[in-house]
Order: C-alpha cells, then sequence, then structure tokens
C-alpha cells in the first residue's frame, strides 16, 4: 500500500523528462554565450598583446629606418631596433678638441652630450652599430652600411667619460658623412621583422640576422630562418592583416597602420593600431 505502481514510475520518468528539456532550453543559451564571449575574449587579448607589442618596437625603431614589402597575401613589416640615442660633440667635449667627433675623416673617439640610456658601462660590442643622420635615401640610408652607420664588425666600445657623457670608441676609425641637424647618434642592435603569414595562420617577430640592403631577401619565414633569424610566435589564428606605412612629412610624424583579425571556431575579431613614427635622425 506504501509503493508505487509502474505506470506512475513512468509517468514520473517522463514529466521529469520534460522539466529537465525546458531547463536545458534556458541553460544552453547562456552557456553557448559565455563560450562564445570566452573565445571572442581570449582572440582579442592575444591579438591585441601582439600588436602592443609591435608598436613598444615601432616607437623605438631607428628614424627613417621602416619598410614594408608584401608576397601574395604575406606581409613583411621591419626596421632597424635602437637601443637609445645621445648627442655627440661637435665643440669639445669640457674645452677638449679631441673629443669632438670629426664628420671630415674617419675618427675613432668622440664624447657625447648626454648618455646612451639603458647601456651597462663598459660597453663593448662588434655586432652592434652607430648611426648618424639616417634619412632612409640611397647615399643616407642605414640599410647600405655605408655612410651613415659603422660597417659589419666595427667594435664599438662606450665608457664613462666626463660628469653626464659617455666616450664613444669605434676600431677601425669610422666617418660619418653626413651630419644630423640635431647632432643625434643612435646605437642600434640590428633589424627585426614582424611577418604576418595568414597561410599560416601566424604573426611572428624576427631578430638576430644580418643587415641587407633589400627587403625582399627578408619577406618569408624560411629566408629569416636561413639567415640565422630566432622566431617568437606573437598571434596564431591569423585570417588576413595588413600593414600599411605613410612616411612623415615637414608638418606630420609618419604613421604605421596594422589591421590584423583573427577567427577561431566561427568567432571573429578585427583590431586596428595605428602608431605615430618620430622620424628626426
Amino acid at each position: 500500500m506504501r509503493g508505487f505502481t509502474l505506470i506512475e514510475l513512468v509517468i514520473a520518468i517522463a514529466l521529469t523528462a520534460v522539466v529537465a528539456s525546458f531547463a536545458a532550453m534556458f541553460v544552453a543559451g547562456p552557456v553557448r554565450m559565455y563560450d562564445s564571449q570566452s573565445r571572442r575574449a581570449h582572440l582579442t587579448e592575444s591579438a591585441d598583446q601582439a600588436l602592443r607589442s609591435l608598436g613598444r618596437d615601432i616607437r623605438r625603431a631607428l628614424p627613417n629606418s621602416l619598410r614594408v614589402s608584401s608576397s601574395g597575401s604575406v606581409i613583411a613589416l621591419e626596421m632597424i631596433a635602437s637601443l637609445g640615442a645621445a648627442r655627440y660633440r661637435i665643440s669639445g667635449a669640457l674645452g677638449s678638441p679631441a673629443t669632438e667627433l670629426d664628420l671630415s675623416r674617419p675618427d675613432d673617439e668622440f664624447a657625447t652630450l648626454g648618455k646612451f640610456a639603458d647601456v651597462t658601462r663598459p660597453f663593448a660590442s662588434v655586432e652592434h652599430h652607430l648611426v648618424i643622420y639616417n634619412v632612409g635615401m640611397p647615399g643616407a640610408d642605414a640599410y647600405e652600411l655605408s655612410n651613415v652607420i659603422t660597417g659589419p664588425g666595427t667594435s664599438i666600445a662606450i665608457d664613462d667619460g666626463a660628469p653626464g657623457e659617455d666616450r664613444v670608441s669605434l676600431n677601425p676609425p669610422q666617418r660619418f658623412v653626413f651630419g644630423s641637424p640635431a647632432r643625434r647618434v643612435f646605437l642600434v642592435s640590428g633589424p627585426v621583422t614582424f611577418l604576418c603569414d595568414p597561410v599560416a595562420g601566424t604573426l611572428r617577430r624576427y631578430q638576430g640576422y644580418p643587415i641587407a640592403p633589400a627587403q625582399t631577401t627578408h619577406d618569408s619565414h624560411a629566408e629569416l630562418l636561413a639567415d640565422g633569424a630566432t622566431a617568437a610566435l606573437l598571434a596564431e589564428n591569423v585570417v588576413s592583416c595588413a600593414m600599411t606605412y605613410a612616411p612623415g612629412t615637414a608638418e606630420r610624424s609618419g604613421l604605421v597602420s596594422i589591421d590584423l583579425t583573427v577567427e577561431t571556431q566561427g568567432e571573429r575579431v578585427r583590431l586596428l593600431h595605428q602608431v605615430h613614427v618620430e622620424n628626426a635622425a
């Protein structure tokens, strides 16, 4: 008398199934929305971090060293990375003409007015370069490795000079053909390339390869690796990208525009990032 019949059990199961179906209808929508929002947030975060990393490098690039090339859907943005700049002496340091930078002949030592930032002294390198007045034109282009930049294998030493100054030594001596209107000398580490490949679905950063006059030798993953570059993956799931560079004029700074679209599991995010470039050499 205290039990239940098979019919009652079947009815209870049927009612439970109906209630569960209605509950699933109300729960499934929010769950799907949460998954979609999570995927979009992850896509947006990864793409935004990649673009911010690119922007930081662009702002520290050697003036007038940005260049863009494309091969099909693959786009390469290249620059020469700058570690810092100082102003070179042309009227003698503390009354010592010997520490002026002589632009009329190869010079092996000069002093700077102010110090290079982010340089641990004593600094010595044969892999870095000094650049004065790179304007990105034939005869005054750092990518040519002449006239405005120290040659390959040049030994560069930076040490503390007089208070507030650095003493720079070069071996062999170098002649800089053009003087900078602002008296700036830049210390650069070498080229950096950002390669966006929608076919592979990646945005990568490359460094550690030599400077070359033509960017076409550094506009593919295989060519960069063959030249000794190391690659760092910045973003995956890239379906399209565009990179453009508008050089500056007397009235405005240069402008780099990066349009990046990433997609996964039907979720697509498109971000546009623009970076102003100060090209005062």
